[in-house]
C-alpha cells in the first residue's frame, strides 16, 4: 500500500493521461472505422479498393511500428507535434482498421431486403447506410466493438515508450525509488481493471437494451 501512497499523485496524473489517450482515440477511431467500413462496402470500386488496403496494411502492422513511426519519423517529414498527440493519432489509425471490420462485420448481418427496399424507395447509397443499415448493424455489435475499445485502453500502455507519461510506466518511477516493480505493476493492472469494469457494464447494458432478434 505504500508504494501506491507514497506515490500517489503521479499515479492519478499518469491515468489521468491514460484516459485522455483512450477517450480521444476512441472517439477518433470510432468515427474513421465506420467511414472506412462505408468505403469497404460502398459501390464504388475505387474507394472499396482504398478501404480494403487500409485495413489490410494497419491490421497487419504491429502497434510499436505505427507509433515509432509517429514518434520519430512523422515530425522529421511533416512537423512538429506533441507526443501525447502523436500518439493519439497512431491510436486512432491503428484501432480504426479493426473498429472498420467490426463494424462491415455488423453491416452483413442487415438483410439485403432493407438496402433494396430503400433503394426502391428512391434513397441513395449514403441515405440507405446512415438512416437504415448503420443504426441496425452497429446494434447487433455492440459486444464487439466494446472489445475493441478495451483493447485500445490496453494498447496506450504502448505509448509509454514514446515518452508519453502514461500509467504503464509508473513502475518505472517505483524502480527509481527503490521500490518493489512487482507491486508498482499490480497497482497498474488494478487501475485498468477498475476502468475496464464500467465499460463492460456499459456493453452489457447495451447489448441488453439493443439486442437484435435473430
Amino acid at each position: 500500500m505504500s508504494v501506491l501512497l507514497d506515490n500517489l499523485d503521479d499515479f492519478l496524473s499518469r491515468f489521468g493521461v491514460t484516459l485522455g489517450l483512450f477517450v480521444l482515440s476512441g472517439v477518433a477511431s470510432m468515427i474513421l472505422g465506420t467511414l472506412l467500413a462505408a468505403m469497404r462496402v460502398s459501390p464504388v470500386p475505387a474507394m472499396r479498393t482504398v478501404g480494403t488496403g487500409y485495413v489490410t496494411l494497419l491490421r497487419n502492422t504491429p502497434l510499436t511500428l505505427v507509433l515509432f513511426f509517429f514518434a520519430l519519423g512523422f515530425t522529421k517529414l511533416f512537423f512538429y507535434l506533441p507526443f501525447f498527440l502523436l500518439a493519439v493519432v497512431g491510436l486512432s489509425l491503428y484501432t480504426a482498421a479493426f473498429v472498420c471490420e467490426t463494424v462491415r462485420g455488423g453491416i452483413s448481418t442487415v438483410p439485403a431486403g432493407q438496402s433494396e427496399a430503400a433503394r426502391a424507395l428512391g434513397l441513395g447509397f449514403t441515405q440507405t447506410l446512415s438512416l437504415i443499415v448503420l443504426p441496425q448493424a452497429i446494434r447487433s455489435v455492440v459486444p464487439p466493438l466494446t472489445s475493441v475499445q478495451i483493447a485500445l485502453l490496453k494498447n496506450t500502455t504502448v505509448a509509454a515508450g514514446f515518452s508519453v507519461v502514461e500509467a504503464g510506466g509508473f513502475y518505472r518511477v517505483v524502480n527509481e525509488q527503490g521500490g518493489s516493480t512487482l507491486v508498482a505493476l499490480l497497482w497498474v493492472a488494478l487501475g485498468f481493471v477498475i476502468l475496464v469494469v464500467p465499460l463492460t457494464a456499459v456493453q452489457r447494458r447495451l447489448e441488453k437494451r439493443w439486442s437484435v432478434a435473430r
